[in-house]
C-alpha cells in the first residue's frame, strides 16, 4: 500500500469532495479514492474535521448532511449569490409544505393519517411531485385493511434542507407557536 502524508491527505479528500456530484460519505471516500492507500476511518475523521474547521471562516464551508460531506456557501450569503441564477427558487404551496412536514415528523406515516392531521384530503399531485424530487419514499404498507402505503422522508430531503438527521430538524413548537400568536393578533384586531 501506498503512503500518504497528512498534507497530501488533507488536499486528496477536499479535491474528491470539490469535485463529486454529491455529497461523499466516509465509506465513499475509503472504497474510491482512498482504496490503494490504507488510511484509517480515525485518521480519515481527524482529516474531515481538520478541513472544517480550515472553512468555517470562509464563504464555504465543509458540512456533512445525510449523505455525507459537501462543500456549500454559507447561508448568510444567499442573497447575493442567488443572483447569479436566473431562474427563481421553486414556490411550494401550504399544502405541500404542511404534507412534507407532517412526513417529516410523524414518519412513517399514511396518506389517510395526513388527511386527518390536515383535515382536507391530500392531492395526488403533491404525493407524486415530493416522490419526484426524491423527499419522500414508500417505506412499506401498514397492516390494516386496504394496505396503505406508509411514507418517510429520504436522505435527498435531509441533504436538501442541509441536516445530517432528522433529530436537526426543528423543534415543532417553533412553527405551531407563531401560527397560534398571529391567529390570536387577527382575532384580536377583528374584535
Amino acid at each position: 500500500m501506498a503512503k500518504i502524508s497528512d498534507a497530501q491527505l488533507k488536499q486528496l479528500v477536499e479535491a474528491a469532495i470539490f469535485v463529486a456530484e454529491g455529497p461523499l460519505s466516509e465509506e465513499k471516500l475509503q472504497e474510491t479514492v482512498l482504496l490503494d492507500l490504507g488510511v484509517s476511518g480515525k485518521r480519515l475523521s481527524a482529516i474531515l474535521k481538520e478541513l472544517e474547521l480550515d472553512y468555517r471562516a470562509r464563504g464555504i464551508q465543509l458540512v456533512k448532511v445525510a449523505s455525507g460531506y459537501r462543500f456549500q456557501s454559507m447561508d448568510s450569503l444567499a442573497p447575493w449569490l442567488s443572483k447569479l441564477w436566473q431562474e427563481q427558487a421553486p414556490r411550494y404551496s401550504r399544502a405541500m409544505l404542511e404534507t412534507l412536514a407532517l412526513i417529516a415528523y410523524r414518519q412513517p406515516i399514511t396518506r389517510g393519517e395526513i388527511e386527518d392531521v390536515r383535515g382536507v384530503s391530500v392531492s395526488s399531485h403533491i404525493i407524486k411531485t415530493l416522490s419526484e424530487r426524491g423527499w419522500i419514499k414508500t417505506v412499506g404498507h401498514k397492516e390494516v385493511p386496504g394496505r396503505p402505503a406508509l411514507y418517510a422522508t429520504t436522505k435527498a430531503f435531509l441533504d436538501y434542507f442541509s441536516l445530517s438527521s432528522l433529530e436537526e430538524l426543528p423543534d415543532m413548537q417553533e412553527f405551531i407557536a407563531p401560527e397560534q400568536d398571529k391567529l390570536l393578533q387577527q382575532d384580536n384586531e377583528l374584535h
